[in-house]
C-alpha cells in the first residue's frame, strides 16, 4: 500500500492546527470533506490518528509518529519537484543559504569565477529554519551552525565559533570581557533551555502579551535582543551573530565555560550535483582549518 501524499498533507494540517475546522479553512475545503480524507488515511494505515477530548483534537501515539515522519517527507517531496523543474531549465542554477555572522561573498565570488555557466543565488536563512531550507529544496547548499539531524546531510566542518552571553549594557557584568554561566545564574534565560543544556538558572516565561496564542516567549533574535536591552534576562548566541546584531544597549561577553559550536557547510545526502563538491572544496579552502 502506497501512502496518498495528498491525504498525508491533510493530516499534517489538522495536526498542526489541532482542529479540523481550522485546518479545513487553511486548506480551502469543507470540514466534512477533510474528515473523510483523514478517516480514509486511517483506514489505509489501520490506525487511529486523532482523538477528540476536552482539549480538542489530539494526536494518538500513532498520529505523533506519523507527524514526525510526515513533515520531512513532505518537505523532501517538495524539494524533488523543485529540483526536477530546475534541472529542466537550460541554465544551471545553484542556490546558497547563508545566515548572519558567516561572510560568504568571497566564496560565492570565487565559485562564480570557476563555474561561469552557473547562475548563483544567495538566500538568507536562520538557525531556526536552516534544516527546513535544506529539506524543501529552497537551497542546494547551506552554511549552518551544528548540530544538525544525523544521517540526513553531508556536513563539511569549517571553523569553531565561540558562544557569547548578551546582557543589558547597564548590567554590572557588562564591563567584563568574559563570564561563566554561573555568573549569570540570577538572570532569566531568554531562549529554550534545550539551546543551553548547561544552564542552571531560571528560564524566561514572558508576559501573556509577549507569548501570544502560542504560549511561548519571542523566538527571533531581534525580539530576544530587545528583551535583553529591556532587562528581561540574558541570551546565549554564537559570536558571529552577536557581531552582526551589534547594538549600544546590549553587551556580548565570551562564555569561558562553554565549548565553541562548529560552523559548517551542509547539503542533502545522495545528491550528485557536481557543483556541490566544487562549492564545498572552495568553502573548505577559504574558511576551513588553517585558513586563519
Amino acid at each position: 500500500m502506497d501512502l496518498d501524499m495528498r491525504r498525508v498533507r491533510y493530516f499534517v494540517a489538522v495536526a498542526e492546527e489541532c482542529s479540523f475546522v481550522r485546518a479545513a479553512s487553511r486548506l480551502y475545503m469543507t470540514q466534512p470533506a477533510l474528515s473523510r480524507q483523514v478517516r480514509a488515511l486511517e483506514e489505509d494505515l489501520g490506525v487511529v490518528l486523532f482523538v477528540r477530548n476536552r482539549q480538542g483534537t489530539v494526536l494518538t501515539r500513532a498520529g505523533r509518529q506519523l507527524l514526525e515522519d510526515a513533515q520531512p517527507m513532505l518537505a523532501m517531496s517538495l524539494a524533488v519537484q523543485q529540483r526536477v523543474r530546475a534541472a529542466g531549465r537550460e541554465e544551471s542554477h545553484f542556490t546558497v543559504g547563508f545566515m548572519p555572522g558567516v561572510i560568504v561573498t568571497p566564496i560565492v565570488r570565487e565559485f562564480s569565477r570557476v563555474a561561469p555557466g552557473v547562475r548563483v543565488e544567495v538566500l538568507h536563512t536562520s538557525i531556526t529554519d536552516q534544516v527546513d531550507y535544506l529539506l524543501d529544496g529552497r537551497v542546494d547548499v547551506c552554511f549552518v551552525r551544528l548540530p544538525l539531524p544525523e544521517g540526513m546531510f553531508e556536513v563539511v566542518p569549517l571553523f569553531p565559533e565561540p558562544l557569547v552571553a548578551a546582557l543589558p549594557s547597564s548590567h554590572p557584568l557588562a564591563q567584563h570581557k568574559a563570564v561563566c554561566l554561573d555568573d549569570l545564574r540570577n538572570l532569566a534565560l531568554l531562549q529554550d533551555h534545550g539551546d543551553v543544556p548547561e544552564w542552571r538558572g531560571p528560564v524566561f516565561r514572558g508576559s501573556a502579551a509577549a507569548q501570544g496564542d502560542s504560549g511561548r516567549f519571542p523566538v527571533t533574535i531581534e525580539e530576544r535582543l530587545e528583551a535583553v536591552a529591556s532587562g528581561a534576562g540574558c541570551y546565549v548566541m554564537p559570536a558571529g551573530i552577536a557581531d552582526f546584531y551589534r547594538r549600544d544597549d546590549v553587551s556580548c561577553l565570551t562564555l569561558e565555560d562553554m565549548a565553541p559550536r562548529m560552523v559548517a557547510l551542509a547539503y542533502p545526502k545522495h545528491r550528485t550535483m557536481p557543483e556541490l563538491h566544487r562549492f564545498a572544496e572552495i568553502s573548505r579552502r577559504m574558511l576551513g582549518p588553517g585558513t586563519n
